[in-house]
């Protein structure tokens, strides 16, 4: 018998800024047994006061924790949210020149409102971006972007330093697709799709969980 996953939560904190403060609101979590999945300081305010957000997998009484951080004395306010996981999903970026970043977040946007309207949820982000090494810090960050699940490559021409970013990037888990230009980049990616909106649809189709598309099991990468 295979034990649940614990549900997801974020915790919204206004805190003063000082300091310590991640210490003690950590402290807090952890004596809760709660683990902590993501954490983003949002702003700083010019009265002192840090906002941020939080998501823990929660194995209990959610109340009770709230309660106690709002009793931390470097806090202001705390209050519990639904995840972004559970509103705004899995993460499409879509990054390369801005007609081809149009086309395929046609075909995306398309794709994920098929999916979720049956109880899916799938973001689309787009950024029309120029330049190698521009391209390649853009490439390198989606790594570090929370909930970001697949990577569209969108353009002419795109090689060197961004093949590199791609490579690296798959390395921790993200699926690459590319649009089929020239450059090396589409040596390095997952998938080389020729029609923009068609890599659009693959990307949402490839991520979703009301899918049964599996790039795995694809005999050819090139369409």
């Amino acid at each position: 018998m295979t034990t649940p996953a614990p549900d997801r939560f974020g915790l919204r904190i206004d805190a003063h800024d000082q300091p310590g403060v991640l210490h003690d609101l950590t402290g807090v979590i952890a004596r809760h047994n709660a683990n902590i999945s993501s954490l983003e300081i949002l702003e700083s305010t010019s009265s002192g006061i840090s906002r941020l957000y939080l998501e823990v997998d929660w194995p209990a009484d959610l109340e009770a924790l709230v309660a106690d951080l709002q009793k931390s004395p470097t806090v202001v306010s705390a209050t519990a949210e639904k995840s972004l996981q559970k509103i705004y999903g899995k993460r499409i970026i879509i990054v390369g020149g801005g007609a081809q970043v149009g086309q395929v977040a046609i075909g995306a946007i398309s794709e994920a409102d098929r999916h979720n309207i049956r109880g899916e949820r799938i973001s689309v982000d787009t950024i029309p971006l120029v330049g190698e090494l521009p391209l390649a810090d853009a490439v390198r960050a989606v790594g570090r972007l929370p909930r970001a699940r697949a990577l569209v490559l969108a353009g002419a021409l795109m090689g060197g330093e961004i093949e590199k970013a791609v490579r690296e990037v798959r390395q921790l888990g993200l699926l690459v697709i590319s649009l089929n230009m020239a450059g090396s980049v589409p040596d390095a990616a997952d998938l080389v799709v020729s029609d923009p909106v068609q890599a659009g649809v693959m990307a949402v189709m490839a991520i979703a969980d009301t899918a049964k598309f599996n790039v795995a099991r694809l005999s050819r990468r090139v369409f």
